[in-house]
């Protein structure tokens, strides 16, 4: 097929997979794959997908994709049409979620434009000799220390403190994730030096 129904192509299979419709997601890998699209370009295609259109509703997404993809390099075609054809299905029928493509587009907003964004001291390295009389790690606790596995306490510097980037969905593991978020309180202010 020519250039231009390469990507035509290729956004009919990644809108029907994100539209949830199994069939015509394998329909439009068959015809990318009858036309000798280059199996690892839709594998990348896949792995992104995972990420960007499934995310924390279907965290198994990423490693099924990402399976296909390692299988179309291991076994190659033609055999490897049905390692990403099981991926595709798994996709198309995974919840979804773009929570984390918003949450990081957020973050990447506030790392450009907050101001100089410090690391708070208690964060900072401490495993050098004479770090601790910086202040380095003063006032860290481990979570791992706690029985909850973890301790309210601030982790971003002050410019940031208050903004939100992660919203899980309602949608698949995301419920989950959700109610986790909410068990905990909010962080406590970062400690004196």
């Amino acid at each position: 097929h020519g250039r231009d129904a390469h990507y035509d192509l290729i956004s009919a299979f990644i809108k029907s997979i994100r539209g949830s419709d199994v069939d015509a997601s394998l329909y439009w890998l068959a015809r990318m794959l009858d036309a000798g699209e280059d199996a690892r370009f839709i594998a990348r295609r896949l792995v992104i997908l995972a990420s960007e259109d499934v995310g924390m509703a279907d965290p198994m997404s990423l490693v099924v994709a990402d399976s296909a993809a390692r299988a179309v390099e291991f076994v190659g075609l033609p055999e490897a049409q049905l390692n990403l054809a099981q991926a595709v299905v798994h996709l198309a029928t995974a919840p979804k979620s773009n929570r984390v493509t918003m949450a990081l587009g957020r973050a990447q907003a506030d790392a450009r434009g907050a101001g100089r964004g410090e690391v708070p001291m208690h964060l900072r390295d401490a495993h050098y000799k004479g770090a601790r009389t910086l202040g380095h790690g003063v006032g860290y606790e481990y979570p791992h220390d706690d029985p909850a596995g973890w301790v309210p306490q601030e982790y971003r510097p002050a410019e940031v403190r208050d903004n939100v980037y992660y919203e899980p969905s309602p949608h698949g593991h995301e419920q989950e994730i959700a109610r986790t978020m909410t068990t905990r309180s909010a962080p406590a202010p970062a400690p004196a030096v």
